[in-house]
């Protein structure tokens, strides 16, 4: 494998179709598509300053590295690609991409990012960012760290565990969803959305799981949720309270207890859903905003 150290590129396709190469302690400064058609290359200590570094790229190793707030638009296109110990300090990274391993990657501007990308592992990453992963599909993230609205919208096949989501209108229009052992504070989760599974989270809502078509919720609190599984075909198992239910679809609801339970028969068939709680405070057949 050729090697290039402590290099400092400028220019555009600085290095264009690189091949087996390992570049070690390198700048790519100003000059967009650095490594534009690469493969087979092993990157680390090495800081990004500009443009579009990794478009239509294979078989990619970056660690121990940067991508700075000018690398934007840095790795679309490309397939099989590991990033490690690497801070992306670039918006919309990752778009079309295929095969993405992330380990110990930190985001701080991850807006519109990892856009239409498929086959992805993600573990100890932290992100910040608006439409975080739309439209993407098979997806494992561990240990993932999440600060931005619309995360997920779209997407498809996706596995997290023990993570942290800060994010209004997640996982929208989204299919076969599992999240393990995971805290998620956001308006209107899950809408619009079918096989969606929470198994021992904490959920912070309003107006959350509502419009799903399979929702399924193991072992799981309810914090400050209200409104909640409005026209879902549910199995919910709730510890606690839910302060308020909102004309479900259908299946079977269970909570220790439920502020206030809405079945309004001109919406729905109430007896299509099995209410099962220790204590139900209040029941209406009408929305506040109606009555």
């Amino acid at each position: 494998m050729k090697e290039m150290s402590q290099q400092f590129l400028t220019g555009e396709r600085a290095m264009y179709q690189a091949s087996g190469c390992r570049i070690s302690g390198c700048t790519f400064a100003d000059g967009e598509s650095p490594l534009k058609e690469s493969s087979d290359l092993v990157i680390d200590n090495t800081l990004f300053k500009w443009k579009y570094p990794l478009w239509y790229s294979r078989n990619i190793v970056v660690k121990d590295s940067a991508l700075f707030d000018m690398a934007r638009a840095g790795i679309w296109y490309t397939e099989n690609i590991s990033v490690s110990d690497t801070i992306i300090e670039a918006p919309k990274s990752f778009r079309r991409t295929k095969g993405i391993v992330l380990r110990n990657v930190d985001m701080p501007n991850a807006s519109e990012t990892l856009w239409n990308c498929q086959d992805i592992e993600m573990d100890r990453v932290m992100a910040r960012g608006d439409y975080f992963a739309m439209n993407s599909r098979n997806i494992v993230a561990r240990n993932f760290h999440l600060v931005g609205n619309y995360s997920f919208d779209g997407g498809k096949n996706i596995e997290i565990h023990n993570s942290r989501l800060l994010s209004k209108d997640s996982f929208w229009n989204a299919e076969n969803v599992t999240v393990y052992d995971s805290f998620i504070s956001g308006e209107y989760l899950g809408w619009n959305s079918r096989n969606i599974t929470l198994i021992n989270c904490t959920v912070e809502s309003l107006q959350g799981m509502c419009y799903i078509d399979n929702l399924v919720m193991k072992n799981c609190k309810l914090l400050n949720t209200t409104l909640a599984f409005e026209y879902s075909q549910a199995d919910v198992e709730i510890i606690g309270t839910v302060d308020s239910v909102f004309n479900p679809k259908g299946g079977i609801i269970r909570a220790d207890r439920i502020g206030e339970l809405i079945m309004d028969g001109r919406r729905v068939k109430i007896d299509q859903t099995k209410i099962e709680a220790g204590e139900i405070l209040k029941q209406s057949d009408r929305a506040s905003w109606e009555a």
